[in-house]
């Protein structure tokens, strides 16, 4: 019975070995990725110069598209006045011409009048056998004051003739040279309309112009802007990476300590079970029981570990898998770097195992996006939670256990509908998502 108290204190002796010499191991690996990821942070600072030359020389050709902008909006501005003078014109035109209309009908009534009165005295002389007989009107007069009352009303009656065919004349002349100045005014209207129109079509033509500078200038600004903030993204995120490591370090050397207090509480434990196993038998059987239940505890906790890596982030269908596909916004064809689960109302988003988050925090692609560093196994990998609804529940550098809340699904960033958008790496995360691999490899 003492032999097996001996072999129960030398295995709990070697796994506390096991567990210190471990430690160090495991923290060098680890030492190696943070020197990785310092790597990674160069290559994006290089990327950022090399873009902010981009910037520069794409300023450049921002400010030659603003000046021709400005040129055409003058040009646009000239041609608008222009336009309004021409507007007034118009009405002004179309005025005179009214009142022209109002005075052709007067001319043309008296004209009319006129007409009637003209026939009446040519009638009045076709019954009278032709023009009117003076002497005869003279010769009968009664008296010499009748006379001369019939010699007035003779004159009175032929200077009413001749003011009548003059005003006939007159009026006729008057409408003809009307009409000919409402054809003229007619004309010139048409031909500033036609000028108007010319003017409309230039300006549409400028207009179409500068909107195309416009949109050229501001699709520059945009990639410009996306790319720029990109590298910023990456950089922040290595940034946070690097620090997340190092916590992750310093976490693995707590539990690397509390497993060793653990262990040595237990040899301790033992060491006393075999001392009162010299004393009783019964005790040192009893000792001997749980000792083995021990073992059997250590056996199950390797079996759970040799199952899945990682447990589903969310309960809902898988609508977009892993792969290269046509991006639904950009319509670019690029990898899909992990795969999209989708389903309505409100869906809690967890922790697919322990580790530590990376960043938490909104970005214009991803929405509200949570990165979390995991070590399982001695081996790094990195898992990324896109698109949820709201503020993650988490933030960054906080370790986190399988199954904690991050979230809820939702449809932030570019997204076209509420999902989950998730991914996981082997390794570290960097911004091509060069080592992302299928989620469906290490999930249930």
């Amino acid at each position: 019975m003492k032999f097996k108290v001996l072999v129960a204190v030398l295995t709990v002796s070697l796994g506390l070995s096991g567990l210190l010499t471990a430690g160090p191991v495991f923290a060098n690996d680890l030492k190696d990725k943070l020197s990785e990821n310092k790597d990674k942070q160069s290559a994006a600072e290089e990327k950022k110069q090399e873009t902010e030359q981009e910037i520069a020389e794409i300023k450049e050709d921002q400010e030659r598209v603003s000046a021709e902008i400005e040129r055409l909006t003058k040009q646009i501005n000239d041609a608008t006045d222009k336009i309004a003078t021409k507007e007034n014109e118009i009405e002004e035109t179309r005025q005179n011409i009214e009142e022209l209309k109002g005075e052709i009908k007067a001319l043309e009534e008296r004209i009319a009048e006129r007409d009637e009165l003209l026939k009446d005295r040519v009638k009045s002389m076709y019954q009278n056998g032709g023009a009117i007989d003076y002497i005869d009107v003279l010769m009968g007069a009664e008296s010499f004051g009748n006379f001369l009352e019939r010699v007035m009303s003779l004159n009175t009656i032929a200077e009413q003739d001749k003011e009548l065919l003059e005003q006939h004349k007159a009026d006729k002349e008057a409408v003809e040279k009307k009409k000919a100045q409402v054809e003229e005014e007619l004309a010139s209207l048409e031909d500033k309309l036609a000028e108007l129109e010319t003017l409309k079509k230039e300006l549409d033509s400028k207009k179409a112009k500068k909107n195309n500078l416009l949109s050229s200038l501001e699709q520059e600004e945009e990639e410009l802007h996306n790319h720029k903030m990109d590298i910023q993204e990456e950089q922040a995120t290595l940034a946070a990476q690097e620090a997340a490591i190092k916590k992750e370090i310093e976490r693995q050397r707590k539990a690397a300590e509390e497993a060793a207090r653990k262990e040595a509480a237990r040899k301790a434990a033992a060491e006393k079970a075999a001392r009162e196993e010299s004393q009783s038998e019964s005790k040192a059987e009893a000792a001997s029981t749980s000792s083995s239940d021990d073992s059997s505890s250590s056996s199950s906790s390797q079996s759970s570990s040799s199952g899945s890596l990682f447990s589903w982030p969310a309960s809902a269908p898988a609508t977009s898998e892993y792969g290269t596909r046509v991006h639904p916004i950009t319509g670019d064809t690029r990898l899909h770097s992990g795969i999209d689960l989708a389903a309505g109302g409100t869906i809690p988003i967890r922790a697919a195992a322990d580790g530590t988050v990376i960043r938490a925090y909104y970005s214009s692609s991803y929405g509200n996006v949570v990165f979390i560093s995991h070590q399982i196994n001695g081996q790094t990998f990195t898992t990324l939670y896109a698109h949820m609804r709201g503020t993650p529940k988490v933030s960054s550098g906080q370790s986190v256990s399988e199954g904690t809340l991050l979230g809820y699904m939702g449809s932030t960033g570019d997204s076209t509908g509420q999902h989950l958008h998730f991914e996981i790496h082997e390794g570290s995360w960097n911004g091509s998502r060069s080592n992302s691999v299928n989620p469906r490899k290490y999930l249930p």
